[in-house]
Protein backbone atom coordinates (compact mmCIF):
# COMPACT_ATOMS: atom_id res chain seq x y z
CA UNK A 1 0.00 0.00 0.00
CA UNK A 2 1.04 3.60 -0.47
CA UNK A 3 -0.53 6.99 -1.11
CA UNK A 4 -0.81 8.64 -4.54
CA UNK A 5 1.97 6.59 -6.21
CA UNK A 6 2.51 2.84 -6.59
CA UNK A 7 4.47 0.52 -8.87
CA UNK A 8 1.40 0.40 -11.12
CA UNK A 9 1.85 4.07 -12.09
CA UNK A 10 2.87 4.68 -15.70
CA UNK A 11 4.96 7.83 -15.74
CA UNK A 12 5.74 10.31 -18.49
CA UNK A 13 8.22 13.17 -18.18
CA UNK A 14 7.43 16.56 -19.69
CA UNK A 15 10.85 18.00 -20.41
CA UNK A 16 12.61 14.62 -20.46
CA UNK A 17 15.00 15.63 -23.24
CA UNK A 18 16.43 18.57 -21.26
CA UNK A 19 19.49 18.12 -19.06
CA UNK A 20 17.58 17.98 -15.75
CA UNK A 21 14.77 15.89 -17.16
CA UNK A 22 17.18 13.41 -18.68
CA UNK A 23 19.29 13.11 -15.52
CA UNK A 24 16.36 12.52 -13.20
CA UNK A 25 14.56 10.22 -15.62
CA UNK A 26 17.60 7.97 -15.44
CA UNK A 27 17.40 8.04 -11.64
CA UNK A 28 13.68 7.34 -11.65
CA UNK A 29 14.18 4.35 -13.93
CA UNK A 30 16.96 3.05 -11.68
CA UNK A 31 14.49 3.23 -8.76
CA UNK A 32 12.06 0.98 -10.59
CA UNK A 33 9.69 3.66 -11.87
CA UNK A 34 7.81 2.65 -15.00
CA UNK A 35 8.74 5.65 -17.18
CA UNK A 36 6.88 5.02 -20.43
CA UNK A 37 7.56 8.22 -22.36
CA UNK A 38 8.74 11.77 -22.61
CA UNK A 39 7.04 14.80 -24.15
CA UNK A 40 8.71 17.37 -26.38
CA UNK A 41 6.82 18.70 -29.43
CA UNK A 42 10.09 19.46 -31.22
CA UNK A 43 11.45 15.93 -30.76
CA UNK A 44 8.36 13.82 -31.35
CA UNK A 45 9.11 10.45 -32.85
CA UNK A 46 12.59 10.20 -31.38
CA UNK A 47 13.70 8.20 -28.35
CA UNK A 48 16.21 8.50 -25.52
CA UNK A 49 18.42 5.63 -24.38
CA UNK A 50 18.75 5.17 -20.62
CA UNK A 51 21.14 2.36 -19.81
CA UNK A 52 19.01 -0.75 -20.46
CA UNK A 53 15.81 1.05 -21.51
CA UNK A 54 14.82 3.17 -24.49
CA UNK A 55 12.06 5.71 -23.79
CA UNK A 56 10.04 7.17 -26.69
CA UNK A 57 9.38 10.89 -27.04
CA UNK A 58 5.89 12.07 -27.96
CA UNK A 59 4.70 15.36 -29.36
CA UNK A 60 1.99 15.89 -26.75
CA UNK A 61 0.73 14.46 -23.49
CA UNK A 62 -2.43 13.31 -25.27
CA UNK A 63 -0.35 11.24 -27.69
CA UNK A 64 1.72 9.81 -24.85
CA UNK A 65 -1.37 8.80 -22.88
CA UNK A 66 -3.00 7.21 -25.93
CA UNK A 67 0.12 5.20 -26.77
CA UNK A 68 1.20 4.16 -23.27
CA UNK A 69 -1.73 4.48 -20.87
CA UNK A 70 0.31 6.93 -18.75
CA UNK A 71 -1.43 8.24 -15.63
CA UNK A 72 1.39 10.21 -13.98
CA UNK A 73 3.46 13.08 -15.33
CA UNK A 74 6.60 14.68 -13.89
CA UNK A 75 7.10 18.25 -15.11
CA UNK A 76 10.60 19.61 -15.67
CA UNK A 77 9.77 22.45 -18.06
CA UNK A 78 10.94 26.09 -17.48
CA UNK A 79 8.71 28.29 -15.30
CA UNK A 80 6.98 30.27 -18.10
CA UNK A 81 5.71 27.04 -19.67
CA UNK A 82 4.57 25.13 -16.57
CA UNK A 83 0.97 26.35 -16.71
CA UNK A 84 0.56 25.14 -20.29
CA UNK A 85 2.27 21.86 -19.45
CA UNK A 86 -0.03 21.10 -16.51
CA UNK A 87 -3.13 22.21 -18.42
CA UNK A 88 -2.12 19.88 -21.26
CA UNK A 89 -1.71 17.00 -18.81
CA UNK A 90 -5.09 17.70 -17.22
CA UNK A 91 -6.81 17.82 -20.61
CA UNK A 92 -5.18 14.50 -21.56
CA UNK A 93 -6.61 12.72 -18.53
CA UNK A 94 -3.48 12.38 -16.41
CA UNK A 95 -4.36 11.58 -12.80
CA UNK A 96 -1.25 12.89 -11.02
CA UNK A 97 0.95 15.82 -12.08
CA UNK A 98 4.21 16.30 -10.17
CA UNK A 99 5.65 19.78 -10.81
CA UNK A 100 9.34 19.96 -9.93
CA UNK A 101 10.01 23.39 -11.46
CA UNK A 102 10.76 26.28 -9.11
CA UNK A 103 10.04 29.92 -9.85
CA UNK A 104 6.54 29.30 -11.24
CA UNK A 105 4.50 32.54 -11.13
CA UNK A 106 1.91 32.30 -8.37
CA UNK A 107 -0.94 33.39 -10.65
CA UNK A 108 -0.06 30.54 -12.99
CA UNK A 109 -0.15 28.05 -10.11
CA UNK A 110 -3.54 29.40 -9.00
CA UNK A 111 -4.88 28.91 -12.53
CA UNK A 112 -3.60 25.39 -13.20
CA UNK A 113 -4.45 24.21 -9.70
CA UNK A 114 -8.07 25.32 -10.15
CA UNK A 115 -8.25 23.61 -13.52
CA UNK A 116 -6.74 20.42 -12.11
CA UNK A 117 -9.09 20.37 -9.10
CA UNK A 118 -12.11 20.78 -11.37
CA UNK A 119 -10.96 17.77 -13.39
CA UNK A 120 -10.10 15.64 -10.34
CA UNK A 121 -6.38 15.70 -11.07
CA UNK A 122 -3.92 15.72 -8.17
CA UNK A 123 -1.05 18.22 -8.44
CA UNK A 124 2.05 17.89 -6.26
CA UNK A 125 4.16 21.05 -6.22
CA UNK A 126 5.33 23.24 -7.78
CA UNK A 127 8.86 23.82 -6.47
CA UNK A 128 8.98 20.40 -4.88
CA UNK A 129 11.10 17.22 -4.93
CA UNK A 130 8.12 15.04 -5.83
CA UNK A 131 7.16 11.82 -4.09
CA UNK A 132 8.53 8.35 -3.61
CA UNK A 133 7.07 5.06 -2.51
CA UNK A 134 10.30 3.19 -1.70
CA UNK A 135 10.64 -0.12 -3.49
CA UNK A 136 7.80 0.76 -5.86
CA UNK A 137 8.08 4.05 -7.71
CA UNK A 138 9.75 7.46 -7.60
CA UNK A 139 8.24 10.49 -9.35
CA UNK A 140 10.63 13.43 -9.01
CA UNK A 141 14.11 14.05 -7.66
CA UNK A 142 14.12 12.38 -4.22
CA UNK A 143 17.18 10.10 -3.95
CA UNK A 144 15.87 6.53 -3.98
CA UNK A 145 18.78 4.94 -2.15
CA UNK A 146 18.54 6.75 1.20
CA UNK A 147 15.63 4.73 2.64
CA UNK A 148 13.66 1.60 1.89
CA UNK A 149 10.07 0.46 2.40
CA UNK A 150 8.53 0.75 5.84
CA UNK A 151 5.48 1.99 7.73
CA UNK A 152 6.22 5.70 8.24
CA UNK A 153 4.42 8.27 6.11
CA UNK A 154 6.28 11.55 5.50
CA UNK A 155 4.95 14.87 4.23
CA UNK A 156 7.26 17.88 4.00
CA UNK A 157 7.40 21.42 2.69
CA UNK A 158 11.19 21.18 2.38
CA UNK A 159 13.03 18.97 -0.07
CA UNK A 160 16.27 18.96 1.92
CA UNK A 161 14.48 18.03 5.14
CA UNK A 162 12.61 15.29 3.30
CA UNK A 163 15.97 13.73 2.46
CA UNK A 164 17.39 14.26 5.93
CA UNK A 165 14.49 12.64 7.77
CA UNK A 166 14.46 9.76 5.31
CA UNK A 167 18.14 9.21 5.99
CA UNK A 168 17.76 9.55 9.77
CA UNK A 169 15.01 6.91 9.75
CA UNK A 170 16.36 4.74 6.94
CA UNK A 171 16.43 1.63 9.11
CA UNK A 172 12.68 1.93 9.73
CA UNK A 173 11.61 2.79 6.20
CA UNK A 174 8.65 4.60 4.67
CA UNK A 175 5.30 3.87 3.06
CA UNK A 176 5.38 7.05 0.97
CA UNK A 177 7.31 10.34 1.22
CA UNK A 178 5.70 13.43 -0.31
CA UNK A 179 7.52 16.72 -0.81
CA UNK A 180 4.68 19.21 -1.26
CA UNK A 181 6.82 22.33 -1.88
CA UNK A 182 7.08 25.62 -0.05
CA UNK A 183 5.50 28.13 -2.43
CA UNK A 184 2.60 30.29 -1.19
CA UNK A 185 0.21 28.33 -3.44
CA UNK A 186 0.65 24.59 -3.97
CA UNK A 187 -1.45 21.69 -5.17
CA UNK A 188 -1.34 18.93 -2.57
CA UNK A 189 -1.25 20.15 1.04
CA UNK A 190 -0.25 18.78 4.42
CA UNK A 191 -3.92 18.05 5.07
CA UNK A 192 -4.32 16.08 1.84
CA UNK A 193 -1.41 13.87 2.85
CA UNK A 194 -2.55 13.52 6.45
CA UNK A 195 -5.96 12.34 5.22
CA UNK A 196 -4.40 9.82 2.84
CA UNK A 197 -1.93 8.48 5.42
CA UNK A 198 -4.72 8.17 7.99
CA UNK A 199 -6.62 5.99 5.51
CA UNK A 200 -3.57 3.93 4.46
CA UNK A 201 -3.51 0.62 6.38
CA UNK A 202 0.24 0.26 5.86
CA UNK A 203 1.15 3.61 7.46
CA UNK A 204 1.56 3.38 11.25
CA UNK A 205 2.97 6.85 12.00
CA UNK A 206 3.09 10.17 10.17
CA UNK A 207 5.98 12.63 10.10
CA UNK A 208 4.96 16.16 9.15
CA UNK A 209 7.62 18.76 8.31
CA UNK A 210 6.68 22.40 8.09
CA UNK A 211 8.48 25.71 8.13
CA UNK A 212 8.02 29.27 9.29
CA UNK A 213 5.55 31.46 7.45
CA UNK A 214 1.88 31.23 6.61
CA UNK A 215 -0.65 29.15 8.52
CA UNK A 216 -0.52 25.76 6.76
CA UNK A 217 0.82 24.03 9.86
CA UNK A 218 -1.82 25.56 12.11
CA UNK A 219 -4.55 24.37 9.73
CA UNK A 220 -2.93 20.93 9.65
CA UNK A 221 -2.92 20.89 13.46
CA UNK A 222 -6.65 21.55 13.52
CA UNK A 223 -7.20 18.74 11.04
CA UNK A 224 -5.08 16.34 13.09
CA UNK A 225 -7.03 17.14 16.22
CA UNK A 226 -10.34 16.43 14.48
CA UNK A 227 -9.52 13.53 12.14
CA UNK A 228 -6.16 11.81 12.68
CA UNK A 229 -5.90 8.93 15.14
CA UNK A 230 -2.44 7.71 14.16
CA UNK A 231 0.59 9.18 15.97
CA UNK A 232 2.05 12.27 14.29
CA UNK A 233 5.55 13.63 14.88
CA UNK A 234 6.35 17.10 13.59
CA UNK A 235 9.24 19.40 12.84
CA UNK A 236 9.06 23.09 11.94
CA UNK A 237 12.09 24.58 10.20
CA UNK A 238 13.01 28.06 11.35
CA UNK A 239 13.37 28.04 15.16
CA UNK A 240 16.63 29.98 14.79
CA UNK A 241 15.42 32.39 12.09
CA UNK A 242 16.30 36.00 12.98
CA UNK A 243 13.28 38.24 13.59
CA UNK A 244 12.35 40.51 10.70
CA UNK A 245 14.55 38.71 8.16
CA UNK A 246 13.15 37.33 4.89
CA UNK A 247 14.00 33.63 4.86
CA UNK A 248 13.89 30.64 2.56
CA UNK A 249 10.88 29.57 0.56
CA UNK A 250 8.51 32.06 -1.03
CA UNK A 251 5.84 30.94 1.41
CA UNK A 252 7.86 31.76 4.52
CA UNK A 253 6.18 35.06 5.38
CA UNK A 254 6.15 35.86 9.09
CA UNK A 255 4.11 38.70 10.57
CA UNK A 256 4.59 39.40 14.28
CA UNK A 257 4.18 36.14 16.17
CA UNK A 258 1.99 34.68 13.45
CA UNK A 259 3.82 32.13 11.34
CA UNK A 260 6.76 31.65 13.71
CA UNK A 261 8.18 28.23 14.45
CA UNK A 262 7.21 28.54 18.10
CA UNK A 263 3.59 29.40 17.27
CA UNK A 264 3.37 26.44 14.91
CA UNK A 265 4.97 24.12 17.47
CA UNK A 266 2.40 25.22 20.05
CA UNK A 267 -0.50 24.61 17.67
CA UNK A 268 0.76 21.15 16.76
CA UNK A 269 1.44 20.17 20.36
CA UNK A 270 -2.06 21.29 21.32
CA UNK A 271 -3.30 18.74 18.76
CA UNK A 272 -1.24 15.97 20.35
CA UNK A 273 1.70 16.11 17.94
CA UNK A 274 5.19 15.65 19.38
CA UNK A 275 7.43 18.30 17.80
CA UNK A 276 11.22 18.16 17.58
CA UNK A 277 13.39 21.25 17.59
CA UNK A 278 15.96 19.63 15.27
CA UNK A 279 15.70 16.91 12.61
CA UNK A 280 17.69 14.52 14.81
CA UNK A 281 15.41 15.13 17.80
CA UNK A 282 12.42 14.60 15.49
CA UNK A 283 13.84 11.24 14.42
CA UNK A 284 14.31 10.29 18.08
CA UNK A 285 10.69 11.16 18.83
CA UNK A 286 9.60 8.93 15.95
CA UNK A 287 11.55 6.00 17.38
CA UNK A 288 10.02 6.61 20.81
CA UNK A 289 6.51 6.78 19.37
CA UNK A 290 7.03 3.48 17.56
CA UNK A 291 8.35 1.86 20.72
Amino acid sequence: MAIFLTRAGKVIVQGMTGSEGRRHTRRMLAAGTDVVGGVNPRKAGTAVDFDDRTVPVFGSVKEAVAATGADVTVVFVPPPFVRDAVDEAVDAGIGLAVVITEGVPVHDTVAFRARAEAAGVRVVGPNCPGLITPGQSNAGIIPADIAGPGRIGLVSKSGTLTYQLMYELRDLGFSTCVGIGGDPVIGTTHIDCLRAFQDDPDTDLIVMIGEIGGDAEERAAAYIAAHVTKPVVGYVAGFTAPEGRTMGHAGAIVSGSSGTAQAKKAALEAAGVRVGRTPSETARLVREALG
